[in-house]
């Protein structure tokens, strides 16, 4: 104890020395170097020193060869003595200089860098070729993506089978030479299953949609871990290839699952000054019938506290079935019941629908289905009754890297809801269409610029006749901010005195976010709306606009979002407004 306090308290002396490295080349030698890490503790203890020093031999020089140099010399000295020669035993009991020197030498340059055989369309790494720098971490780039081009063909056993490193210092090249076994082509065998408790085996198999009989494809074994885990109903997936070849050149696999809690609970809230809070729970259970069925009830209301209009309530039921018609298609049935309480009418609705969910692919996923939509409808021309079948289609692109709070990708949702009137509603179509796009640039994506359009359209039926729902209005936190939550729509019925939605929306948001530090950011923001319908003497159309700040705290579910706008065009708002919620917004 006591020597561990004296070497605590004693004064190290470091060094580390480069002699004819380039800045970026130091720049990674002193990142790989354990000893210089270790060194910068505040009681630095010798023990811990000196495994470093010894270890760091090897990481310098693997620094080195990653660079592309291969005659370099290291020396790593504690009071005096060099590392290597110190045996382990031998250990000093305190230290009080190190001196790290590494000199790097001429770097090299590919003689001769040559793979084969190579599968079709195999994408070697850009700098494996004659002439480019001999980086180490370049042949193994080239012997992984061999490997890989072999196994996307279906040769699942492809390996390394030679390995050719001649290094000639006088010339300063690095003759590289790989040679591939492609072993047989295999195609997809049994898969056996393990760890399952509650969900039926038989519908763990038709869930995983294991490819038996197939050729062989990496890619179809990582959709078999995707189909499973977006179950939600696992904590665990893992899929493994059997190490022997089967009869008749297939290829077994091994799965093993962990299942989760079927229940879950969920809360949310969001604030705005003017339309109030919202308050939104949900309860989950998964695995409900012990085939993968997934049933979610929602429940929210809205508006509380707000003096623009009264809360509207929510509350709906959603059962999801899992590889109903293929394993990436899900079958659903829905229903809710809702009442809004808005400034130009009152409603009660009623849904109750089915359909099926598909994924074509991880970043594309779609959906069809029918459904009945009741809706009574109470404003200052009385009392009307809405009833239709609706088809609603739609279609969704995303590849944001993170969806709640997204430095770069796109994200696209299209909808097209066809609907037959009964009983005096309208028949026709509705569009939507929700477009966003993220671009950072800077250190880490610090600055982000993000864009969305949002569009609107209804075709068919006369204003009087649509489904009040199926209708646009602007304005508050998902459309403008710093104008009030449905603000605008148009005054065209009963003579110009009843207000209603309109049958064209158009939305434009733009964003510019800036991290200040690793948790917090700023944005700022302009919003815009247009909304358009027919009116008994043409088209009426009008439009607003909001802008303003926002503060951003980052956490664990998506960064704590504060906006602060106000109105910067059109006459449907004063005042500034607040806006509180979880996640970007947008």
């Amino acid at each position: 104890m006591a020597v561990a306090m004296a070497q605590s308290l004693a004064a190290l002396d470091f060094s580390f020395e480069t002699p004819g490295a380039s800045d970026s080349l130091r720049s990674v030698l002193r990142g790989a170097s354990l000893t210089r890490e270790a060194s910068q503790a505040k009681a630095p203890d010798a023990q811990d020193l000196f495994a470093s020093a010894r270890a760091d031999y090897a990481r310098l020089l693997g620094a080195l060869y990653d660079q592309g140099y291969y005659s370099g010399r290291i020396s790593i000295r504690v009071d005096g003595r060099e590392v290597a020669a110190i045996a382990p035993m031998d250990a000093p009991d305190t230290i009080n200089t190190i001196s790290v020197t590494v000199e790097p030498g001429p770097q090299f340059h590919f003689g001769t860098a040559d793979i084969a055989p190579l599968a079709p369309k195999t994408t070697l790494p850009q700098g494996f070729a004659t002439g480019a720098t001999a980086r180490s971490g370049l042949i193994v780039e080239a012997a992984t993506a061999g490997v890989d081009g072999w196994r996307a063909q279906g040769h699942a056993k492809a390996k390394v089978s030679s390995q050719s490193l001649s290094a000639d210092h006088r010339t300063q090249t690095l003759d590289a030479h790989i040679g591939l076994a492609p072993g047989p082509q295999l195609s997809f065998g049994k898969m056996s299953i393990d760890g399952y408790d509650r969900l039926r085996p038989k519908r763990l198999v038709e869930i995983a949609g294991f490819p038996t009989g197939k050729r062989f494809d990496p890619a179809k074994l990582e959709e078999v871990r995707a189909r499973l885990r977006r179950t939600g109903i696992f904590s665990s997936v893992t899929l493994t290839e059997d190490e022997a070849i089967g009869p008749n050149n297939t290829l077994d696999a091994s799965l093993n699952v962990v299942e989760d809690k079927t229940r879950r609970l969920g809360f949310g809230a969001e604030l705005a000054s003017l339309d109030g809070l919202t308050l939104n729970g949900y309860w989950l259970h998964r695995n409900l019938f012990h085939g993968g069925e997934r049933l979610r009830l929602d429940a929210e209301v809205s508006g509380i506290g707000t003096s623009q209009s009264g809360m509207d309530y929510t509350l709906g039921a959603r059962l999801d079935r899992p590889a109903t018609l293929s394993p990436d298609t899900s079958a659903y049935l829905e229903t809710a019941l809702s009442r809004l309480n808005q400034d130009d009418y009152t409603e009660d609705a009623f849904k109750f629908g089915l359909g099926f969910d598909h994924i074509f692919n991880p970043r594309l996923t779609g959906s069809a289905g029918v459904e009945y939509n009741w809706s009574k409808v109470e404003d200052d021309v009385g009392t009307t009754i809405f009833r239709q079948v609706a088809f609603p289609i739609g279609l969704t692109w995303d590849n944001r890297d993170t969806p709640t709070d997204a430095t770069r990708g796109y994200y696209g949702k299209a909808t097209l809801t066809p609907f037959l009137g009964l009983s005096g509603t309208g028949s026709g179509a509705q569009m939507t269409g929700d477009f966003r796009t993220y671009r950072g640039f800077g250190a880490q994506d610090r600055f982000v610029l993000a864009g969305r359009l949002q569009f609107g359209a209804v075709f068919g039926p006369s204003l009087e006749d649509t489904p009040r729902d199926y209708l646009f209005y602007s304005g508050g936190g998902g459309t403008v901010r710093g104008q009030p939550y449905q603000s605008l729509g148009v005054t065209v019925l009963n003579g110009g005195t009843l207000r209603t939605g309109g049958t064209q929306f158009l939305g434009l948001s733009g964003e510019l976010r800036a991290g200040i530090t690793d948790t917090i950011g700023v944005v700022g923001f302009y919003d815009a709306g247009f909304i358009s319908a027919d009116g008994p003497s043409g088209s009426v159309d009008d439009w607003h606009a909001g802008a303003g700040l926002g503060l951003r705290y980052k956490t664990s579910i998506g960064p704590i979002r504060l906006d602060v706008a106000a109105p910067a065009g059109g006459n449907t708002g004063s005042g500034a407004q607040l806006y509180l919620g979880i996640g970007q917004a947008f």
